[in-house]
């Protein structure tokens, strides 16, 4: 009971991606880690009637879950799996444009942001890529007004890019890493996540890029030199739940 409460856990037999979890869900009765995963979201087992999971597309939750008991309540879920002891995952990615109607992005950030992730090329010569600009190639006054804006925001836009709005928001995130052949898991709620990754000041990275909390804000790049490439991006490492 310990370790449930804890909500860090060894699966018996692991899980290998978002379906596999849907299934576990709806299979509960007879699923170990479902049984304990309900408990961690204070379910009494014997009263549930029945559940219902299925997966979702395009919401910052992975899978949907209706538990009937003496009413009906729904549970949104974020699923992250990892096969590393760490490493970054890409928690949010889109174009510029679609950020700046989110946030009501000014014109005068919107436009250095376009000159970090390569949209507009370099106002300035001898910068370290000829593609796009880095955080510290900014005037001082310039990496001011970013700092102080993505500072001002910071709610704002931690709330967007992990938990999401909406129905289908995330309420819940479960984080499974498989070491050999085990999956250890650990499932909170998204509140604590982003209390969390929101520890810590806005400023810029060693390498030029942003962070925001424990949020890492940098151009997607890649692609094979496509337009995508200039892309924002918001990168985590989901792993560092395990240590709370």
């Amino acid at each position: 009971m310990d370790l449930i409460q804890k909500g860090s856990q060894t699966a018996k037999n692991g899980f290998k991606n978002e379906q596999n979890v849907c299934d576990k869900f709806n299979n509960w009765k007879f699923d170990y880690e479902a049984k304990q995963w309900l408990t961690i979201m204070k379910y009494n087992l014997d009263e549930i009637e029945y559940i219902k999971a299925i997966i979702l597309h395009g919401y910052k939750a992975d899978i949907n879950i209706q538990i009937k008991n003496s009413t009906i309540n729904t549970e949104n879920i974020q699923i992250k799996l990892v096969s590393n002891q760490k490493g970054f995952n890409q928690v949010d990615k889109r174009w510029l444009t679609h950020y700046k109607e989110m946030w009501d992005i000014p014109d005068n950030i919107y436009k250095l942001l376009q000159y970090y992730t390569g949209e507009i090329k370099p106002y300035k010569q001898n910068v370290r890529d000829s593609r796009r600009m880095f955080m510290d190639e900014f005037t001082e006054y310039e990496q001011k007004l970013l700092l102080n804006w993505f500072s001002n925001n910071k709610t704002l836009i931690l709330n967007d890019i992990i938990k999401g709005r909406g129905q289908y928001c995330a309420e819940w995130i479960l984080i499974a890493r498989k070491i050999n052949n085990n999956t250890q898991w650990k499932l909170i709620n998204i509140n604590e996540a982003l209390q969390h990754y929101s520890l810590g000041d806005v400023k810029i990275s060693p390498k030029g890029s942003i962070y925001i909390g424990r949020i890492t804000i940098q151009r997607k790049g890649g692609d094979g030199g496509r337009d995508t490439a200039n892309m924002l991006q918001f990168k985590l490492d989901p792993t560092q739940l395990f240590e709370m």
